[in-house]
């Protein structure tokens, strides 16, 4: 099988899973481009410093559902599902913040406990007074208070008045 103009088999192997388009394409990302962990993570807590002075009310915040805390937790979920919401914001008699019910809560404090979402009232499973923020906090002491406390949403209320609902996975976007 001596064949004279025939290249040896070893190199026509390698020659066959040579690059066809060149040699540009065949070339690597270094670890920083392509995302792995070689790949250096900013910071969350601690951001550059064009983002430092950054304020709750100039990230994206989602106009609040606010409902009143006599409204039944089957309402409550129907108005979530109708906003596309995961948290709403409850308000008492003098249209103040008095509480927040969330997606969750209703799972572990109604369902789970076998109460009936269309008679129990969001008073009876909300987490009252909840921790607020005004819309001139910097966004990382927002971020730091949701970590802190483990939760994922923080009312912003400016002049007692509920402006927005800040959701954690927005401040980290956004932060």
């Amino acid at each position: 099988m001596n064949n004279p103009g025939a290249a040896p088999v070893a190199a026509r192997r390698h020659t066959s899973l040579a690059p066809k388009h060149g040699p540009s394409l065949a070339r690597r990302k270094p670890p920083a481009e392509n995302g792995s962990m070689g790949a250096r993570r900013k910071s969350v807590i601690a951001p550059s410093s064009g983002t430092r002075d950054q304020t709750v009310i100039s990230l994206h915040l989602s106009r609040a559902l606010t409902i009143p805390d006599t409204t039944t937790v089957l309402d409550a979920c129907r108005r979530m599902v109708t906003r596309r919401v995961d948290a709403a914001l409850l308000t008492d008699s003098n249209a103040l913040l008095s509480g927040i019910i969330t997606d969750k809560d209703v799972v572990n404090r109604v369902i789970a406990e076998g109460l009936k979402p269309e008679e129990t009232s969001v008073s009876k499973v909300m987490t009252r007074n909840p921790v607020f923020v005004a819309g001139s906090t910097l966004a990382v002491e927002a971020l730091q208070k949701m970590v802190q406390g483990m939760f994922r949403h923080l009312p912003v209320v400016e002049n007692g008045e509920v402006i927005a609902l800040l959701d954690i996975t927005k401040c980290l976007y956004d932060a």
